[in-house]
């Protein structure tokens, strides 16, 4: 019913379109001035007709569940539920769906069978009344809009106030969430800080937040300095940019400035590959080539080299960082006005020349902004970092040593059943803050340099 309720809403909006349209055009055929083109009075009961039904639908789909469960639990035989806790209750409220979709397990007690028949008589109701009203609805919309269609009638100025408030609703929706991921890190932050100093945990050298949580359980006391953890994101985040930086900079240079056009148009696409290519796949090369060479390649060598290597993993996340880098360092260059290398090349200068005494200057704040921004997506990368480097926090600055970073040990903090009211959980989201803070001053500081390069060179 859903999809019939969708594609109703889409026949209303073609409908409102076209009437209003062919509307506007028999009144301009009769020679009257239009203040507005006939496309805007379609587009107008276009809009008209989608935003509230599509809110309508999206309203209805989120409560109707909530509110035909409510109703079938509330239903049920005296006694029932007598003695159950919220997640016992739940289990049998999904016992019931299950039967209402008819996967029926043993044989399940009348009562249940009975409310599996409510639930689903109650939600085809329900569907069967959302069609209705989406009907009804667009067709009294569409209507309303018709009777608006005249010469003087306003219909670009309306479609402008219907997409300005799109876009406002749109930009707090995402404010709002913003607002919502920091004040939710913040108060878990507040919860694990009341457990564990904030001095601890900044300065600490150990990492180790396996504690008991229950009573039957087994482990240490617990260590939550996060040096080591941070320490090993920075050695992987640096063995990334020295592999990646030059690499990026450098095929930017030559694709911008030394490259044939059939020669651009190969290399350029292939870059842009490697940026489309999912983490988990430099994940498996890492522990599939990169770690088995290295840890040959130490063998021959003399030299003892981990399983699990932040040089392996610095490597990979520098592959992966390369076309980020390089596209951005292109862009860069290329907003350069065209204006400065001729000049150079008037004057006599060749082209690396011209390239490493004006372009590259100028491109540099951009740059500049490009690398940071790789720096913060280096600092969040989790998957790479979780199969290549390992899990162990260690206090090293050795890149063939196994290391781990924050991300990684949020992704093991939270896996498994947990319990937000014991520092191991909580230490999750102090991490969470911390590279909160980290990647938004390094975004800060990015975005403060690309402003400045394009005020300079717009």
């Amino acid at each position: 019913m859903t999809g019939l309720a969708f594609l109703i809403l889409f026949a209303a909006v073609i409908l409102g379109y076209v009437l209003n349209r062919k509307a506007a055009l028999q009144i301009k055929s009769q020679g009257a001035r239009m203040h507005s083109l006939t496309g805007f009075h379609g587009l107008y009961s276009a809009l008209l007709v989608a935003v509230p039904g599509f809110v309508v639908i999206l309203g209805w789909l989120i409560l109707q569940p909530v509110i035909v469960d409510r109703s079938v639990m509330a239903g049920l035989p005296d006694g029932v539920l007598d003695g159950l806790d919220k997640g016992a209750a739940s289990l049998v409220l999904a016992e019931i769906k299950s039967i209402a979709r008819g996967q029926v397990f043993g044989t399940p007690e009348d009562w249940k069978l009975a409310a599996a028949e409510t639930l689903a008589a109650r939600n085809a109701a329900a569907s069967l009344a959302l069609v209705v009203l989406i009907a009804v609805m667009s067709l009294a919309i569409i209507f309303f809009a018709r009777s608006r269609v005249s010469a003087d009638f306003r219909a670009r100025h309306g479609v402008e106030k219907i997409v300005m408030g799109l876009m406002i609703f749109c930009s707090t929706v995402a404010i709002f969430t913003t607002v919502g991921i920091v004040l939710s890190l913040l108060f878990e932050s507040i919860k694990f800080f009341r457990m564990v100093p904030l001095n601890e945990f900044l300065f600490g050298l150990r990492w180790e937040p396996q504690i008991a949580i229950r009573a039957d359980q087994v482990a240490g006391q617990g260590a939550f300095g996060v040096v080591p953890v941070i320490l090993g994101s920075v050695v992987i985040m640096m063995i990334a940019l020295v592999v990646a930086v030059p690499i990026g900079l450098f095929s930017a240079i030559y694709l911008n400035e030394f490259a044939s056009p059939r020669a651009r148009n190969i290399i350029k696409p292939t870059l842009e590959v490697l940026a489309g290519v999912p983490t988990i796949v430099y994940g498996f090369f890492a522990i599939l080539v990169v770690a088995p060479f290295l840890r040959g390649a130490g063998a021959s060598m003399g030299l003892e080299i981990s399983p699990n290597t932040a040089l392996a993993a610095g490597i990979c996340m520098a592959i992966m960082l390369i076309p980020f880098i390089s596209s951005f360092a292109d862009d860069a260059l290329s907003a350069v006005p065209r204006a400065l290398s001729d000049g150079s090349l008037a004057l006599g200068a060749t082209r690396g020349e011209t390239m490493q005494k004006i372009l590259f200057p100028a491109a540099v704040p951009g740059i500049v902004g490009g690398i940071l921004l790789a720096v913060s997506r280096a600092i969040g990368e989790t998957m790479i970092v979780v199969m290549a480097a390992g899990i162990i926090a260690s206090l090293t600055l050795n890149p063939l040593d196994s290391v781990t970073t924050v991300t990684v040990q949020i992704v093991t903090l939270l896996i498994g059943d947990t319990e937000f009211d014991n520092p191991k959980t909580l230490a999750a989201f102090a991490l969470g803050s911390l590279l909160f803070l980290i990647t938004l001053c390094i975004n800060i500081l990015a975005l403060r340099i690309v402003r400045k390069y394009r005020e300079q060179y717009d």
